[in-house]
């Protein structure tokens, strides 16, 4: 008795099967290398203000005019020392503390209005609520600029120009209409079901707000907190318009006063402290960055 033995067959290969896999690799291989070449393009061209501000307070002041070359030929750590020392008798420390306490107290005061305006406008049904939203968001159309005269008469006639109040009013008063939406679709995302719960507890609307919503808003809190500071710091027109005072000047002005058009300019000086000013925004960006995304991409709550 023969016992026939059947030989496994290999599969045939579809060979068009095959190419197109290879072809598509090779799109997507091309496509990848385009975006990273245009990517790193586009950084470059994003960083090299920085990088050329950074570089020109390492140069000599005869270097950063009109030399085209980006390293420097003789390195020089001069301008900083003139930074530091400060500029019309104030110190660097006394700019860089007027510019910390307005950035900290526009964040408290940006946080505590925001946040109590947006739990009423979310949470709370008033008389005339539609209208007062409607306008809020409207002042989102309205340009700074178009306000100064009137703003900067009002508090010249109250007397407070010279302070900080006028810097930092609004920011108490609720005025930043863009955090106060932004709070306002952050609470809309929490289940009124905490509500429900808390108003069973006995809780009015102050220990609802203060221990259920409060506590659930920190990405859109830390989101508000870390625009505020980085506004607030780099904010030039506000002091420019309010402060006279040198002792009072915060370091966007004081960068001013390095460039004067009837005498000799100290550029240098100018860039060491625009690069000392930029330290500290930067250190407090990258510290808190990630609630950024936390804050802005939060629809609610999940679970």
């Amino acid at each position: 008795m023969t016992t026939l033995t059947q030989t496994p067959q290999t599969p045939a290969v579809d060979l068009e099967a095959v190419s197109r896999r290879a072809a598509a690799k090779r799109r997507r291989n091309v496509k990848s290398v385009i975006f990273h070449v245009v990517a790193v393009a586009a950084t470059i061209v994003v960083l090299y203000p920085a990088a050329w501000m950074l570089l020109a307070s390492l140069k000599p002041n005869s270097d950063i005019i009109g030399n085209t070359q980006l390293l420097p030929e003789v390195w020089t750590f001069e301008h900083y020392v003139t930074a530091l020392s400060g500029i019309g008798g104030v110190s660097f420390w006394t700019f860089f503390g007027n510019s910390l306490l307005l950035a900290c107290l526009s964040v408290v005061g940006t946080v505590l209005s925001s946040t109590v305006a947006a739990y009423a406008f979310a949470r709370i049904s008033f008389p005339g609520r539609g209208i007062m939203f409607a306008t809020m968001i409207a002042t989102l159309l309205l340009p700074f600029h178009v306000t100064i005269i009137p703003q900067y008469i009002m508090f010249n006639e109250l007397g407070l120009v010279n302070t900080y109040i006028p810097l930092l009013a609004g920011k108490f008063l609720a005025a930043e209409a863009f955090f106060v939406f932004l709070m306002i679709q952050f609470i809309r995302g929490i289940p009124r079901s905490l509500d429900e719960a808390a108003r069973i507890d006995g809780c009015g609307h102050g220990r609802t707000f203060g221990r259920i919503i409060l506590p659930l808003m920190r990405p859109a809190i830390v989101t508000t907190s870390i625009f505020t500071f980085i506004w607030s710091w780099n904010d030039f027109l506000g002091p420019l318009l309010y402060l006279k005072r040198p002792d009072l000047y915060t370091l966007p002005i004081a960068l001013r006063q390095y460039v004067d058009q009837t005498s000799v300019s100290d550029y240098g000086a100018q860039m060491a402290m625009a690069v000392l000013a930029l330290l500290p925004v930067l250190l407090f960006f990258v510290v808190f960055q990630r609630y950024i995304i936390d804050g802005v991409a939060t629809q609610g709550i999940k679970g």
